[in-house]
């Protein structure tokens, strides 16, 4: 294989990882509660979710390690057919609980891989000067894009497929709303088939770079180690404590949105299946909201005087947004519409100069020994934010209404912006190095 050939299988393999979470991420808090869950449930739902997925990321990492990048990438496509299929066929709230772990394992398994397997075969083709760069932005494109294409499949299928839509005369003899098998249930399905072809692409033209792999023993003795390091390392170090603290703060902003706004969009659009279809599209502007965000990151930092003030800014920003959805929770109509949607964008483009320039932040303050743990870590974080927001939030919008959810999520998001006051100058590295065995690289 070419440095190209090798782009070109990345980029693929990028774009359909991510596909299927684009497919049924716009259906999927609908189609739950179109089966009976109150938001309560569908909130505890989404936390398990979150919760295997922030138990398994650093042991998945360590596996890669042992048994190769292919075979976990291929096991996490085999755990979204799974899943994906379960969620389409699921009408019970344990049901949908074991598609939420299901759904846990395949991200965790997910997470990494498919960029090792890059830079692991790219150094060996290139040697270790290979410039990396282009060919990860260029993986994080596809992502995006994959997302963006995803969400608006996803959400305009239902429509063609429910009352009136021009697809139903066809497709009415295998559609029953309500049913196990309903037009809600088709994104999901969409998406295991995209997964069925992640699965044969990666056992296919994915052949696993020659790499020093560590017994399991090895591993098993490693992770708790990688583990107890990355925490300890977050608890001690001024600097990363209150990065990771930010973390978990995007987590609460990010669950707040995820699972009230599909809800609101289909009260405001008058039902299921249109409100699908905005979300899909404010989805989608907001996936270009954060790239934008990010890329605008750097003219932040610069116009705000530095890395710290600017992350700051853009959590204020991100709080108005989402003060902002609670403010017009009582519009009707196209205003309703357009007022959630634009608070949508503004709030991901927030959230995105917040995010790179943190990450920027977390990577000055670790050295090249640190990084991955450190970055895991900073990953937990945002999962165990949304995971207890998730909770929290399904509770609160059944019992108080969306628009206290919402203030809720404001006031805590608002008051992470304190966290980059007066930020502890980076330095001197803070973090001690985790204890690993001779040539290993920590697990993450």
């Amino acid at each position: 294989m070419t440095g190209r050939s090798v782009l070109r299988r990345y980029l693929v393999v990028s774009f359909l990882t991510w596909l299927p979470v684009g497919l049924m991420m716009p259906v999927m808090v609908l189609l739950m509660t179109s089966r009976g869950l109150s938001l309560a449930q569908v909130g505890l739902v989404t936390t398990v979710f979150s919760a295997v997925t922030i138990a398994l990321e650093l042991p998945t990492g360590g596996l890669a390690d042992v048994v190769g990048r292919r075979k976990v990438l291929a096991l996490s496509a085999g755990f979204t057919v799974a899943a994906l299929v379960m969620m389409a066929m699921s009408t019970t709230v344990w049901m949908f609980l074991v598609t939420g772990v299901l759904k846990g394992v395949a991200r965790a398994l997910s997470s990494g891989p498919a960029t090792s397997w890059y830079v692991d075969t790219l150094h060996e083709i290139e040697g270790r000067d290979a410039d990396l760069k282009p060919g990860l932005a260029r993986g994080g494109a596809m992502e995006s894009a994959a997302l963006c294409l995803g969400v608006l499949a996803g959400g305009f299928v239902p429509l063609l497929l429910g009352p009136g839509g021009p697809i139903l005369p066809l497709a009415e003899p295998l559609l029953r709303p309500g049913g196990p098998i309903s037009p809600l249930a088709v994104p999901p399905l969409l998406g295991a088939v995209a997964a069925v072809v992640l699965l044969v692409v990666v056992v296919l033209a994915m052949p696993e770079p020659s790499h020093a792999r560590r017994s399991l023993g090895g591993v098993l003795r490693e992770v708790p180690r990688t583990v107890a390091g990355g925490l300890r390392m977050a608890v001690r170090g001024a600097l990363l404590r209150r990065l990771m603290l930010a973390a978990a703060a995007s987590g609460v902003a990010l669950a707040a949105v995820e699972l009230l706004t599909p809800g609101r969009l289909a009260e405001l659009a008058g039902t299921a299946e249109l409100g699908g279809a905005a979300y899909a599209v404010v989805a989608a502007l907001g996936f270009a909201g954060s790239a934008a965000g990010s890329s605008i990151a750097p003219w932040a930092a610069r116009a705000a005087g530095g890395s710290a003030r600017g992350a700051a800014a853009g959590a204020v920003l991100t709080a108005l947004s989402i003060g902002g959805l609670a403010a017009t929770a009582g519009l009707d109509g196209v205003a309703g519409l357009a007022s959630a949607g634009l608070a949508y964008v503004v709030m991901f483009a927030g959230l995105g100069v917040a995010g790179m320039l943190c990450l920027e932040m977390t990577h000055n303050a670790v050295t090249a020994a640190q990084r991955n743990t450190v970055t895991s870590t900073s990953s937990l974080s945002l999962q165990a934010g949304a995971g207890l927001s998730n909770l929290g939030f399904g509770a609160l919008a059944t019992s108080a209404g969306m628009a206290a959810a919402w203030s809720v999520a404001a006031g805590l998001v608002l008051v992470s912006a304190l966290l980059f006051a007066r930020m502890p100058a980076l330095g001197a590295r803070e973090t001690a190095p985790v204890p690993l065995e001779a040539g290993q690289r920590p697990a993450g």
